[in-house]
Parts: structure tokens; C-alpha cells; sequence
């Protein structure tokens, strides 16, 4: 969090622009000048505004903002003790806290490095930070006003509201150090927003998983506040800086587990948490798909079910139970192929900190497979292969042996969702009240080939399952072509 402020927007609105900015708690001037050769600057509004926003009604095209504030009055964390014991009693056992003491800090002569005392220490470079072990011990490692801003003047007066450090959910605070992670992080989904995600009703039930402020609000037993889904998955969704769990990354849940579990898009999230579930796992999980759905292909996120085998219909009539080998075998699950890391060299080569999520290479591969990428080419080609042949015998189903009214209607969607997935592009699929028109065994046999497409892998995740599914959608086909 930045010690002193800085601008962060200037957005031309109908009449003017408004400005953004962040910086410590406490009450800012906004100034204005009209053009770069002007020598003052004029005030707009009051020294009195804390939100940190103001809009600037007809200023001129070529105008400059400058904002003043609090000075950055740090105090240390032995200031925040006296009021937050229990948060500061973890945090100070936690990788940040080691941060300036560290073995390799220590040998890379750290600890008299001006590059690396800014992440290293509280407030570096400004006049109440950290100087030197010897000055100002008490501000050296990673401390709760890196994150939240000098707090000197909060500490001195808790009761004043406008004083109360920033809480800030978004990965850029923690990209500030996190330099590498932040970037290869910007590269994957986690970030995307979803642009329907403000409704009410979305809000509350995909936000669950697809944005860190509803998340965090339902964790803590709160509901999301509608409108407030401007962040995607945060590092937050995954880390907690306050605690350590037992591993340097300070993980909020295992990176493995063995335990079925869904989080439904609607229902209670609170009955349905579950904090011992693969970190992964609590959002890449089927989210309540069912066969006896009708409306759309099952959710794009069953890869934690797909490893453990527990996603799809069988033959058997059973609830499915046949986890691939990656799920056992592997010790730290989904990690050790999407998260695989390269250790840090040097400030140009800082090393891979896997957080791309994207399976690149495959030298973890090599403890049990010795060509893995031509094994995984042909998995994915067998899988795919199979794939083809349900879509074609479903198609075949639907052309000639569907219901007369579907067929003439549909033609090769006959057999489709009322929403058609991806192997069906082109137009609707039967609605609602002929969905039951469709024999349970072509509705089996649609959920098994799109869970199987829907996970993404095609097999890489659990091959031996991906093809028993597969297979059971094909025997199901054969008995209503045989009818």
C-alpha cells in the first residue's frame, strides 16, 4: 500500500472528469492547474475528502490533477499488538514476518540493498520508514502497514473512522513485491470478471467462485453486496497473509484431498463449505451437475470430481467412485502439474513461479512416464476420438430413431440440451416440456460426453474413468438404437 498518494484514474465524464487515487487513510486536497505552464495550483474542493475520488465539473482538455495528503507516519507492529493481539500473533510466524531475516535474504546481502529493503521492509525510502536495523528495527521485515498503509495516525486514535487502514482485496497490492506471480497471474482466467455478475442473483450464487469480494463476504458468513463483483479470483481467494497453515505460502485450504465435494451455484453456501477440500477443488468441482438437468451441458469446472471419479453416470447405476491415478499418486493434486516452478537466479531471471496455471512442460511428468507429451497426444487423441463417435451415434439416434415430433423439429439436435452445447452449434435444442420426449439413457449419455468435455483434459485428468464413460454413453445409445 503506497505511503504516499498516487493517482490512480482520470476518466472524462459528461461535464468533467473524475479523479482517483489511493494513498494512506486521513483527508486529501485535489489541485488543479489549466495547462503544464501555469506556476499554481488551485484547490478543488476542500481538504476534507476521504474517499479518495472527485469529480471535476467542465475543466478544460489539457487540465492537470495533483493530490496532497496525509504525511506517511508509520509506526511498526508492535502499535498494531495492543488492539489486534490474535492477528499480529499469527502473522508474526508467517514467511512476511521472516522476510529481512530469512536465510537467503541474509547471504544475498539484502539487508543493505536498497532494491530489495522496499519489499523487504516497512516504509523504505520515505521519511518515517525504515532506515536501518540499527535506526529503526522495529520496521524491519513485512508488516501489517505494507499492506494497509501507515497506521501511526490510526494507532494513535482508533475511533476516528476516517483514520482506519485500507483493507484492498485486488492482486495488485500484493503484485507491488510479488512481481513475477502477479504478472504470470495477470495471463490466466482467474482474474476475467464476469460482465452479468452484479445481478442479485448472480452475485450470490456464481460469485461464490467467480469473484474474491463475494467469496470473502460468504466465507465470513456475510452476504455479497450487489454491484461489488469488479474483481475476479484474487490472490486472496487462495492465500491468507495473516496465517500460516503450516506452509510458506500461507495457503487458506490443503492442496490435496480425497473427499467428494460440489459447491452448488444456488442453495446455502455456508452447509456446503467445506475448508479441508484441495484448494483447487473448492471452485473446479461440477457444481451440483446432474444428468436430470435439462437446461444446459453441465458447468465448465468438474476437474476435481474427474480426478477422483466421481462425476458422470456408470453402467452400474451406482454413484461413481474411480480415481485416477493422479489424484492418488500425486502428492500435492492439480499443483504439481499447473503450478510446476523454476527456482529464482537472479533479477533477470526470476525463475518460473507458476502461477500461469497452463501445463508447459512436463518435467514432473518424468518421474513416472518417460515420453509424457507423446502420452498425453495420445490420450487426448483416444479420448477424442471417443468423444467423436458418441457425438455421431447421438446424432444418429436423433436422425433416425427420435421421437417423429423432435426429429422434424431438431433433426441431429434432437437429443440436445435445450441449450446445446458445443458438439450441437446452430440453433435450440427441444425445450423444457419436450426434454421429456428424450429416454434417460440418451439424457445419461449426452451428461457423460460433455462432463468429459466440460473438464477440459480430454482425459489427461483420469483417463481410465474418461473412457468408461464414454463407453457406458455408448452401450446406453446402442439399447435405444436396438429398441
Amino acid at each position: 500500500m503506497p505511503g504516499l498518494p498516487e493517482l490512480t484514474g482520470v476518466t472524462r465524464t459528461t461535464n468533467g472528469v473524475t479523479i482517483t487515487w489511493s494513498g494512506p487513510s486521513g483527508s486529501y486536497q485535489l489541485l488543479q492547474k489549466e495547462t503544464m505552464t501555469d506556476t499554481n495550483w488551485q484547490a478543488v474542493g476542500g481538504a476534507t475528502n476521504s474517499r479518495r475520488q472527485a469529480t471535476v465539473q467542465a475543466t478544460s482538455q489539457s487540465a492537470i490533477f495533483l493530490v496532497s495528503g496525509p504525511a506517511p507516519q508509520y509506526a511498526g507492529i508492535k502499535a498494531c499488538a495492543s488492539c489486534h493481539t490474535g492477528i499480529v500473533g499469527t502473522e508474526e510466524h508467517t514467511a512476511h514476518a521472516a522476510a529481512f531475516t530469512n536465510h537467503e535474504f541474509v547471504v544475498a546481502k539484502g539487508q543493505t540493498n536498497g532494491s530489495c529493503l522496499s519489499c523487504h521492509t516497512v516504509g523504505y525510502g520515505l521519511s518515517t520508514g525504515f532506515v536501518s536495523l540499527a535506526k529503526t528495527p522495529g520496521l524491519a521485515g513485512v508488516q501489517c502497514e505494507n499492506c494497509h498503509g501507515p497506521a501511526a495516525y490510526h494507532a494513535g486514535n482508533p475511533d476516528d473512522p476516517t483514520l482506519v487502514p485500507q483493507v484492498e482485496l485486488a492482486s495488485a497490492l500484493c503484485g507491488g513485491c510479488h512481481a513475477n506471480r502477479y504478472s504470470e497471474w495477470q495471463t490466466s482466467a482467474h482474474p476475467r470478471v464476469i460482465s452479468n455478475l452484479n445481478a442479485s442473483t448472480e452475485i450470490n450464487n456464481c460469485g461464490r467462485c467467480h469473484s474474491a469480494s463475494a467469496r470473502l463476504s460468504l466465507i465470513q458468513g456475510q452476504a455479497p453486496i450487489a454491484g461489488d463483483a469488479s474483481l475476479g479470483i484474487q490472490c486472496i481467494s487462495c492465500h491468507d497473509p495473516h496465517k500460516t497453515n503450516g506452509n510458506p505460502a500461507q495457503l487458506i485450504y490443503p492442496l490435496a484431498s480425497m473427499q467428494d465435494y460440489y459447491m452448488p451455484t444456488n442453495g446455502s453456501f455456508a452447509s456446503h463449505y467445506n475448508p479441508k477440500i484441495n484448494v483447487c477443488g473448492q471452485c473446479h468441482n461440477h457444481a451440483g451437475a446432474s444428468w436430470t438437468n435439462t437446461a444446459a451441458q453441465p458447468h465448465l469446472s468438474p476437474q476435481y470430481n474427474m480426478l477422483l471419479g466421481t462425476i458422470g453416470e456408470v453402467s452400474s447405476g451406482l454413484p461413481p467412485k474411480q480415481p485416477g491415478s493422479h489424484a492418488i499418486l500425486l502428492t500435492n493434486q492439480c499443483v504439481e502439474c499447473h503450478m510446476q516452478t523454476t527456482p529464482f537466479v537472479n533479477a533477470t531471471n526470476l525463475g518460473d513461479g507458476g502461477h500461469t496455471f497452463r501445463v508447459d512442460r512436463y518435467d514432473v511428468c518424468l518421474k513416472c512416464h518417460p515420453l509424457p507429451q507423446l502420452l498425453v497426444q495420445f490420450v487426448q487423441g483416444a479420448v477424442s476420438n471417443e468423444v467423436q463417435t458418441v457425438k455421431l451415434d447421438l446424432d444418429y439416434w436423433a436422425t433416425n430413431s427420435a421421437p417423429a415430433a423432435l426429429r422434424n423439429k431438431y433433426g441431429a439436435r434432437a437429443w440436445e440440451f435445450t441449450a446445446p452445447g458445443v458438439l450441437s452449434p446452430g440453433g435450440p435444442g427441444p425445450d423444457a416440456k419436450e426434454q421429456a420426449q428424450i429416454p434417460v439413457n440418451i439424457r445419461k449419455a449426452r451428461f457423460n460426453v460433455y462432463v468429459v468435455l466440460s473438464d477440459g483434459s480430454l482425459g489427461v485428468h483420469n483417463p481410465e474413468f474418461s473412457v468408461t464413460l464414454l463407453q457406458d454413453a455408448e452401450t446406453w445409445i446402442a439399447e435405444e438404437l436396438s429398441k
